[in-house]
């Protein structure tokens, strides 16, 4: 297994095509910014505001978001960015909860010359840390864009206790694969180890510190906020999947009234991964708020 990068070709062309465009207000970014303790890999095209701040799913890599960001790149500047152990980007402190990637992904926007305000468009994990980025980091965020986040009560044990474990026992053997990786001494081996231990320790919040991170927040207050539920279940879950995903888009519709400005959508048809199986709906989404917060 290799640590994923941005295809060249397809990045370089993205990056051309937006270097061509007239109404281009800021010049494209792709670049490793220090934030402290290490770098993370940023890449920026498109122009307009608020800026599209991206962060993906945990595990997940930005090469299958890349048709979904040249789409939006029409509509406003877009940042998407690798979390540390990604791709380009150092491996960094541990654990790897959503305060730190909030914290983290705060000083890279900062660095970067990149100014608000944001609409901040998170996926699975990476709609988890955006919750958490918009309560620390208020003053910049412009919007919430949420596909599928994770169902807090079930983070914490109080529903479907036994798809909490099977996550537990995958997550457990996500680091067993990373101890091993990181033992091994050989050069390529080492490089995914700092991948594979930043998605195992992302797991491991997943049900401990980020989940009650994001459940500490209690109002979004008049953030315009979209939160975009799935329709298929899950099949590893068994034959709880169908019950499971009700609740979760129950849980879903919850989590979009914490905002006076706040609604809830279906992708129907798609699987948890909204972005590949109804990328029009999010360009929709996404559309639909940014005229909302520019109007």
């Amino acid at each position: 297994m290799q640590r994923h990068r941005w295809p060249g070709l397809v990045l370089g062309t993205l990056l051309l095509w937006v270097a061509g465009c007239e109404q281009r207000a800021g010049a494209p970014l792709d670049a490793l910014i220090d934030v402290g303790t290490h770098r993370l890999h940023i890449t920026c095209v498109g122009a307009g505001s608020p800026t599209i701040v991206l962060d993906t799913g945990a595990g997940d890599t930005v090469e299958g978001w890349v048709p979904l960001i040249d789409s939006l790149a029409h509509e406003s500047r877009i940042c998407a960015y690798e979390r540390a152990g990604y791709g380009q980007s150092d491996p960094g402190p541990m654990p790897r909860d959503s305060q730190r990637a909030a914290d983290e992904l705060h000083l890279l926007l900062v660095k970067s010359g990149e100014e608000g305000p944001f609409l901040l468009l998170g996926h699975s994990l990476g709609a988890l840390n955006m919750q958490v980025y918009a309560a620390r980091y208020p003053e910049e965020v412009a919007g919430l864009v949420l596909l599928d986040p994770p169902p807090l009560k079930w983070l914490a044990g109080e529903d479907f206790p036994e798809l909490r474990e099977l996550f537990w026992q995958e997550a457990a053997s996500m680091r067993n694969l990373a101890d091993a990786a990181e033992a091994s001494g050989q050069s390529e081996q080492r490089t995914q180890a700092d991948f594979l231990l930043a998605v195992a320790s992302e797991h491991e919040q997943l049900i401990g510190e980020s989940a009650e991170q994001a459940a500490a927040i209690s109002s979004f207050g008049q953030l315009p906020l979209v939160v975009v539920g799935a329709t298929k279940p899950d099949p590893r879950f068994g034959t709880p999947a169908e019950a499971f995903r009700l609740f979760w888009n129950r849980e879903s519709h919850l989590l979009a009234e914490q905002s006076d400005d706040g609604r809830f959508i279906l992708a129907d048809g798609s699987s948890h991964n909204i972005h590949l199986d109804a990328p029009d709906l999010v360009i929709q989404v996404v559309h639909e708020i940014l005229q909302n917060i520019r109007g």
